[in-house]
């Protein structure tokens, strides 16, 4: 029996759709580790493509179809041909991708040495059309600051506090999750560490007090570092401190474009 193929029929209401497909699937992918050559991780996925005007639906089942087609070859180096594979197979002009992951990295207390695993959550976003190609690397570093205006009125100490720092980049080449990570942290007054032991804890606290930070020292140090990257084209760096004194949360925000966005995979 042949079965009728609705999402095919004509839609008399003619109005373009910019993204329809599949969001919150969870998928193994590989991403590329500077230590280890390749981290393996769990994703969530977000797939779209546009549909005409003429078209009533999109054949949602071929999106996990171009999944089930890369398996484990999903890398940021492949997001091109996944991007141009959901083009074809859905007859579409732009396609979109949103990969989230968690990505961990070994990291060791600062004096001894305590080795652990930190997690910091990721995005590659992609969009492709015939002639353009957009890929966009996120990552979200968990950080520590102290307080300038408390340090500078306070006869003892002043207050400090975790915060978040979100960055999106573009890129001309490759670029490591690793460096992003390594220039949010170091912009920061401290790091934050999943092990300390107390010689790490004194050590932490008195680096943090000697580099205090706002918000906009914190968004300002990363720009400042991502203006000198050769290989940067556009980023929007976001810090958000989770207040200790305060009934509210502090926030900053830059972003910049440089020049023309052309990426290239290798």
């Amino acid at each position: 029996m042949e079965l009728k193929d609705i999402q095919s029929l004509y839609d008399p209401r003619e109005i373009p759709i910019d993204k329809v497909g599949i969001k919150g699937i969870r998928y193994p992918v590989s991403v590329l580790d500077r230590r280890r050559g390749v981290q393996h991780t769990v994703a969530e996925v977000n797939m779209f493509v546009d549909l005409p005007r003429e078209f009533k639906g999109t054949h949602m089942s071929r999106f996990i179809e171009v999944l089930n087609e890369f398996r484990e070859e999903i890398h940021i180096k492949n997001i091109p041909f996944i991007l141009e594979r959901m083009r074809e197979k859905l007859s579409a002009r732009a396609a979109h991708l949103e990969i989230s992951f968690p990505y961990f990295l070994k990291k060791e207390a600062p004096v001894t040495g305590s080795p652990s695993l930190m997690e910091y959550q990721c995005l590659i976003a992609g969009a492709k059309t015939e002639d353009r190609l957009d890929i966009v690397l996120g990552v979200k570093v968990p950080v520590m600051t102290v307080c300038p205006c408390s340090q500078a009125i306070s006869e003892i100490g002043a207050h400090n506090q975790r915060g978040e720092v979100t960055l999106r980049v573009r890129f001309r080449r490759f670029v490591w999750i690793e460096d992003l990570i390594e220039i949010v942290e170091e912009s920061a007054s401290s790091p934050v560490y999943p092990l300390l032991k107390r010689p790490d804890e004194k050590h932490v606290t008195e680096t943090a007090h000697r580099r205090p930070r706002f918000v906009e020292d914190v968004v300002r140090e990363v720009a400042r570092r991502l203006l000198e990257h050769p290989e940067i084209t556009w980023f929007a760096v976001s810090a958000e401190n989770f207040e200790s004194i305060h009934a509210h949360n502090a926030y900053a925000y830059i972003e910049r474009h440089r020049g023309t966005i052309r990426i290239q995979a290798e």
